[in-house]
């Protein structure tokens, strides 16, 4: 979708509809709600009267403009109370409003930058952001492709001194949902086609259309470093594992490095502790993690944040064949510790330690988070929309939290008690890769501590968010590209 910012009324806009705001318990419109129904005549307001339109936030009607405006049609999205409205409420009023604008047929559209109270580049942003969210569809496999598609989006400000700061934040919103949309799709792909081979060439297009740093290993080279709990994960698998870093330089002084690392199962059958039927179905969203550090990574140069940022994708598949790892099997990680296999379910956590290795020994990272769709139990502590939250930095977890507020996605801390650790213990090697069921988020993440040691390190459990069944405000049921915008949004923040 092609997105400009454009001066003037918004009524004179020569698109196939118009979008407009109006607050809950307000008698009369206001803002570009008003000049539109003046235009009109008075029937935006007789309509939004007859149908008794409550403007509770992001519920939508339409008017038909019979010719009296160059727009076809006026969306008229709720924005609740004027005193409740957060940048949240507008990226759902304008991912609503644009869902309703392609369902209608509109290929053009023109939306006012919704929510007066805010500060005005923060409401572009987020204007930009919910609408193409929200217009956001995959039917790459579909032979039919639906004509309904949005494409072109007028962000409209007719105050000229404010256009800079519309612009600035309209630019901002259209990278941010761009790079969630590219997440999106590498994770709805078929896991047939999204192999470890195939995240190795996306990071090489990345890497050259954005001018980035690129490394990609080998299983031999894999093996050189010694990344023996990676390489026994991919053992049971005919996809070659590949192990990706892309690397981000900003121009300047650099504040700090960054690793950004993300679990990359493209399938996960459970090995030979095969998952069910019902548990297999879903497994190509395993590698969200690995889908989302590409897209931050894509999205960096044109952010230009001052951070180094380094993106780590240990890849493969999670198979079960006569090569694979048994429950039983000792295997030893990168920085020499050893590891008992209670399950071999339980790869992600194996995969990750050894790319957290590789961020302290060959990165030098002075901090990491990591990205992981990693366990079923977070999903029962929080539900499929929030994302878990386990750090041994405080100050690490506060921002991140801080972070994915400002981008409209759920995240919770959950602690990391130590005497859970005691649930890691084997018999034959410095640790197990599981614990009890109970608490088996937390036994995770203290597993994942262990690598880290006392660099700071924050994990993101998004086994729930990064795919749900139904659709959300902002995007259709399948991938929703969880946690990109949070990232984003911390790594801008440094």
């Amino acid at each position: 979708m092609k997105v400009d910012v454009a001066g003037g009324p918004l009524e004179t806009s020569k698109t196939d509809a118009i979008v407009v705001g109006v607050y809950a318990e307000e008698k009369t419109l206001r803002d570009a709600a008003a000049r539109v129904d003046k235009a009109l005549g008075g029937q935006l307001s007789e309509v939004l009267e007859a149908e008794r339109f409550s403007a509770k936030p992001a519920h939508v009607t339409h008017v038909h403009t019979a010719g009296r405006i160059p727009a076809g049609r006026v969306i008229v999205v709720g924005l609740g109370k004027r005193v409740d409205l957060t940048l949240e409420t507008v990226r759902r009023a304008a991912s609503a409003a644009l869902r309703r604008a392609r369902d209608l047929g509109a290929k053009s559209v023109a939306i006012d930058v919704l929510g007066g109270r805010l500060p005005a580049r923060s409401r572009a942003h987020a204007v930009t952001e919910g609408a193409l969210l929200g217009a956001y569809t995959f039917d790459r496999y579909k032979r039919e492709k639906s004509e309904k598609r949005v494409e072109a989006l007028t962000v409209v400000e007719a105050d000229t001194p404010r256009r800079r700061e519309v612009t600035e934040g309209a630019r901002t919103g259209e990278v941010f949902a761009d790079a969630t949309c590219f997440a999106r799709d590498l994770v709805n792909s078929p896991a047939n086609d999204v192999h470890p081979t195939y995240l190795a060439k996306v990071a090489g297009d990345i890497a050259k259309e954005a001018k980035l740093g690129v490394k990609v290993f080998d299983r031999a080279e894999c093996q050189k470093m010694g990344m023996g709990l990676f390489l026994g994960v991919a053992a049971g698998s005919e996809q070659p594992p590949k192990f990706i870093h892309l690397s981000y330089t900003p121009s300047g002084r650099k504040r700090r490095r960054v690793a950004v690392i993300g679990k990359g199962i493209t399938f996960d059958s459970g090995g030979l502790d095969l998952k069910s039927a019902e548990g297999m179905l879903r497994m190509k969203d395993d590698m969200s993690g690995a889908a989302a550090v590409l897209a931050i990574m894509r999205a960096l140069p044109r952010l230009a944040p001052s951070v180094e940022v380094h993106g780590l994708i240990a890849a493969t598949e999670n198979m079960p064949s006569g090569a694979a790892i048994r429950p039983g099997d000792v295997l030893r990680a990168m920085n020499g510790t050893t590891v008992e296999i209670g399950n071999t379910d339980a790869e992600g956590r194996l995969t990750l330690a050894d790319a957290i290795c590789y961020a302290i020994d060959k990165v030098g990272a002075d901090e990491m988070v990591d990205m992981a769709t990693l366990t079923g139990a977070c999903v029962v502590a929080l539900g499929p929309l929030c994302s878990g939250l386990f750090s041994n930095d405080q100050k690490l977890a506060d921002r991140l939290v801080e972070a994915a507020e400002n981008a409209g996605e759920r995240v919770w801390q959950l602690p990391l008690f130590d005497e859970y650790r005691e649930n890691l213990k084997s018999d034959v090697a410095d640790f197990n890769n599981v614990g009890p069921r109970g608490g088996g988020a937390i036994t995770a993440g203290l597993f994942l501590k262990e690598f880290a040691g006392d660099r700071p390190w924050a994990h993101l459990d998004i086994a729930g968010p990064a795919f749900v069944e139904k659709d959300t405000p902002t995007g259709p049921k399948g991938a929703t590209g969880a946690p990109v915008r949070t990232m984003l949004c911390y790594l801008m923040s440094q």
